[in-house]
């Protein structure tokens, strides 16, 4: 029994799977999105979502546990900084998992996996939040309130002819079987 062994072996040796696992990291902080397998994805995503964590302490420690995952120490800098900063004022869930298709070859069950605000809606946000105060929206004209509020009339349908009643087709005879009957008594 498998109780409280979380994780899957993904069919590999626990050395291979640490190493497949620091690859998958380092490249989905590399490009903030990434293309595999379902089962790779939800493991990633733990151990994503443990780097961005650790990123938010931000102290020597955390930075050298997040070193001996993350291989590159460009890509570790970045989850420091910039990471970091992006997911400030959220408390976990730092990536999301997509199931897209299954692949050509052997049929198996892809997954998207991404950061959940990407870089782009992160500056979006930023330039919004430096406006400094509510932005009234200018107010729409009477007219076009009124124009959507007026449907068209639709003409109305024209009235159809009754058809004639169609032939009942004729009552079906009784199937004729292809066996002989049986007979009945001894047998000579």
């Amino acid at each position: 029994m498998r109780h409280r062994n979380y994780g899957g072996k993904l069919g590999r040796t626990s050395a291979h799977r640490k190493a497949l696992l620091r690859n998958l990291v380092t490249a989905l902080f590399d490009h903030e999105r990434i293309e595999t397998t379902d089962a790779k994805a939800r493991e990633l995503k733990r151990v994503a979502d443990k780097m961005i964590t650790l990123g938010k302490r931000g102290d020597l420690h955390a930075r050298r546990q997040a070193l001996s995952v993350i291989q590159s120490r460009e890509v570790t800098s970045k989850v420091f900084s910039d990471l970091a900063e992006r997911f400030r004022t959220r408390p976990g869930g730092y990536t999301r998992v997509l199931k897209t298709r299954t692949r050509p070859g052997d049929d198996a069950p892809l997954s998207i996996v991404e950061l959940v605000e990407s870089k782009k809606a992160a500056e979006k946000a930023a330039s919004k939040g430096s406006g400094g105060g509510k932005t009234a929206k200018p107010a729409a004209p009477k007219q076009a309130k009124q124009a959507k509020q007026t449907k068209p009339t639709k003409a109305p349908k024209p009235t159809k002819t009754p058809k004639p009643a169609a032939k009942q087709p004729a009552a079906k005879a009784p199937r004729k079987t292809t066996q002989a009957p049986r007979k009945s008594g001894p047998s000579a």
